[in-house]
């Protein structure tokens, strides 16, 4: 595939996010089944539900275009999904992998915020406005699970935690 033209960049980053989001979609349920603290397990839970509706929403984008679905593989989300799995297989405290957990779930919002915030201005350029509102409102449902977290890693007990 070239990639000479906006409609390239945008097609090559909807297939990016739409492999991250199924791959994230595994790696929730994992943070949630690896988390003891119920509240962060419930966040997890509640933003698995929500991606997979981002999914969906990318398949209505993908249909605009009257193409099915494709993947193209996100090394960026097999990356932090392989630093979580290399972080799992040193055996930590409970208290640390939730704590890793929240840690690691940020990481993937930021990235998740960085690839709609960029797939947006593409969409608007191609004067496809109901794609590009409904990658907003995935935008916006990532950077409220972000504030989330934030929230939930504020208030997270470190004393739980040694210092050394």
């Amino acid at each position: 595939m070239s990639m000479d033209t906006i409609q390239d960049l945008f097609e090559h980053g909807l297939e990016d996010i739409y492999h991250a989001e199924h791959q994230l979609l595994d790696a929730l349920e994992d943070l949630e089944s690896n988390t003891e603290r119920e509240e962060i397990a419930q966040a997890f839970s509640e933003h698995r539900e929500e991606t997979q509706d981002q999914i969906d929403r990318l398949e209505e984008v993908f249909d605009m275009f009257g193409e099915p679905p494709e993947k193209e593989e996100c090394e960026g989300i097999e990356g932090l999904i392989e630093e979580y799995e290399e972080f799992e297989s040193m055996d930590p405290s409970q208290e640390v992998m939730d704590y890793h957990n929240m840690a690691a779930a940020e990481k993937t919002e930021h990235y998740e915020i960085a690839a709609y915030g960029n797939l947006i201005p593409l969409a608007d350029q191609l004067g496809m406005d109901e794609a590009a509102d409904l990658l907003e409102e995935n935008l916006r449902e990532e950077q409220d699970a972000l504030d989330e977290l934030k929230e939930l890693t504020e208030e997270f007990e470190m004393d739980a935690i040694p210092a050394e």
